[in-house]
């Protein structure tokens, strides 16, 4: 999968906000913030195809975690990405 091109992450007064680029991306009925763990991962993995078990080793790499907590984390956040069309497979 992938980040999709026309998004990128900005700290906005503290948050991380998603920004998109392009007429056809924007949505002005939501605002998407990832917390610090998710856009650890974002930032990591921007630009690249990537697995869900690459975005574990992120994960494990920076925070103290274990690989199962890692995995189910990174699955949810990898499909909430794909939900909310910022990324695709």
């Amino acid at each position: 999968m992938h980040i999709k091109k026309d998004f990128e992450v900005r700290n906005i007064c503290g948050e991380n906000i998603v920004v998109a680029h392009g007429l056809d991306n924007i949505n002005f009925t939501k605002v998407i913030t990832l917390n610090e763990s998710a856009a650890d991962v974002w930032n990591a993995l921007v630009g690249k195809e990537f697995s869900i078990d690459d975005m574990v080793t992120v994960i494990t790499d920076m925070y103290e975690v274990d690989e199962d907590t890692a995995r189910q984390d990174c699955a949810k956040l990898a499909e909430s990405w794909i939900e909310a069309g910022l990324a695709e497979k």
